[in-house]
């Protein structure tokens, strides 16, 4: 006896639209946001005790920890500084975006959703046992 989607009985057929709707789903509502930057070398990064922490701030001790690398390539010091700097930099940078839907229709809006939660409800419908 042939067997379905994920050993079940629930049906290939399913499986197979369910995945291809919830893809073009994700996909046009990922497509759908638009990423903007509120980052600078004069922005807050974050703040620590109610002092902000700018992006330059974060830019002096890689300075040192570069330094110390380069005088001595086995100061593990220098590698922490610099290493914790381009984090502190990089979660920075992430935590200043601004994400927000782009300017679309509602018939849009509905046909992604179908498609996304459709898609959902068809993949998890051909897993399970008939």
């Amino acid at each position: 006896m042939a067997r379905g989607a994920g050993g079940s009985d629930g049906g290939t057929g399913s499986f197979l639209i369910g995945l291809i709707m919830m893809v073009g789903g994700g996909y046009l509502l990922l497509n759908g946001i638009v990423v903007r930057p509120n980052f600078g070398f004069g922005a807050r990064v974050f703040g620590i005790g109610g002092v902000p922490i700018t992006s330059g701030m974060i830019l002096i001790p890689f300075m040192f920890g570069v330094g110390m690398i380069f005088y001595n390539s086995k100061n593990w010091i220098g590698w922490g500084i610099a290493g914790a700097s381009l984090v502190a930099l990089i979660f920075g940078v992430i935590a200043n975006m601004t994400l927000q839907l782009a300017r679309m229709s509602a018939f849009d809006l509905i046909v992604i959703l179908v498609l996304l939660v459709g898609g959902i409800g068809l993949f998890l419908r051909s897993l399970r046992a008939g």
